[in-house]
């Protein structure tokens, strides 16, 4: 691993609680790792601990085997780390051109600028040198920030939500190109979200957060298809909760008997995705699939979201199906599972918790 963290904590306050609790992570080199949480989960505190912009309470990290902070009260300040840092702000100097920007950090060293245009250059922005930030776009912006980053070549590039003041489209065209310069460079990134798509398309992991506490690390995939608590399966979209009574790898649920991601005994509670579920007319589906009828139709262009009453309880799911599956409002259709359930942990509040 290149930059690992072990049981890092910290505290703002005596007798507070803790903003990051017993934080382990790691991240290989070429690696773009997420940190994806709600606002206020310790994300941005776990991300300036790396920095150095904070000093944990416990905890050590370390960066390519140099140990960065730990016992004894070693701490080496930021700026003799080695990391880069793309601001949320990108906190560029108004005074400057993008190429004084982009060299800013590089003082002194002869290939000052040489470095600063090839970084512009890597970033789309080589004929651009000459202008002041205020002539540029947001997207663009964004991108003499993380020009001035990569000229400096970090070990590692910490970006803290540098996306989230663009809109919708520049947001993912910019994305798009950061990653693929990541990429192209073999970068090694850390990026702290809230967005759960960008997490999702942009890094090769994602740690979801809550609370200070890593709940869950994987492949964008695994996290979203096999999430392991009820906060991951909620938090990374929508989905269908059943509680339901578990042999081995198959569960008796309210929706028919299902099979399972992982085998499990007795009373649990399942996960399944919208789009694991699909819907069929009563004389095509499946004999022993749940009849329910359709309560609610959100046409989105390329895909439909239903919200259908089950028959036996009016028990409501979410079914996203492609637009080509055409229901109205008050059909009465068959509820057919496409996929296993899965099994989630129970003691974080699942107690009362229905269908969302």
């Amino acid at each position: 691993m290149l930059l690992t963290a072990a049981g890092l904590t910290k505290r703002f306050a005596p007798g507070d609680a803790p903003a990051v609790q017993d934080v382990d992570l790691g991240i290989e080199e070429g690696e773009i790792f997420a940190i994806l949480g709600p606002s206020g989960c310790g994300k941005t505190t776990t991300l300036r601990l790396l920095a150095g912009f904070e000093r944990p309470d416990a905890g050590t990290v370390q960066l390519d085997g140099r140990t960065l902070c730990g016992p004894g009260g070693r701490f080496v300040p930021p700026e003799q780390r080695g990391l880069g840092f793309v601001f949320q702000d990108y906190a560029l100097f108004p005074h400057l051109s993008v190429l004084e920007n982009a060299a800013f950090g590089l003082e002194g060293q002869p290939d000052a600028e040489k470095r600063a245009r090839e970084a512009l250059d890597a970033a789309g922005l080589g004929d651009l040198g000459a202008r002041r930030p205020h002539a540029l776009s947001g997207g663009q912006q964004q991108r003499v920030a993380l020009a001035r980053t990569l000229a400096a070549h970090p070990s590692v590039v910490l970006l803290d939500e540098p996306f989230s003041g663009l809109d919708a489209l520049l947001r993912q065209e910019t994305r798009d190109r950061v990653r693929r310069r990541f990429k192209e460079a073999g970068a090694t990134a850390l990026l702290v979200t809230h967005d759960q798509q960008e997490a999702l398309s942009f890094a090769d992991r994602v740690a979801v957060m809550k609370g200070g506490r890593i709940e869950q690390v994987g492949p964008p995939e695994q996290v979203y298809h096999r999430p392991r608590t009820l906060f991951v399966a909620q938090f990374l979209g929508r989905t269908n909760l059943l509680f339901s009574e578990a042999h081995g790898e198959e569960a008796e649920t309210p929706l028919g008997r299902l099979r399972l991601t992982r085998a499990a005994e007795g009373p649990v509670l399942l996960s399944l995705r919208p789009e694991h579920l699909t819907l069929e007319t009563m004389e095509t589906g499946a004999g022993d699939a749940p009849a329910g009828t359709v309560v609610r139709r959100a046409f989105k262009g390329h895909d439909v979201t239903y919200r259908v009453a089950a028959a036996s309880d009016d028990t409501e799911y979410l079914v996203h199906t492609p637009s080509r599956v055409a229901f109205s409002e008050g059909d009465r259709v068959r509820i057919q599972p496409q996929a296993p359930a899965v099994v989630l942990e129970r003691g974080d509040g699942a107690d009362g918790m229905e269908s969302t």
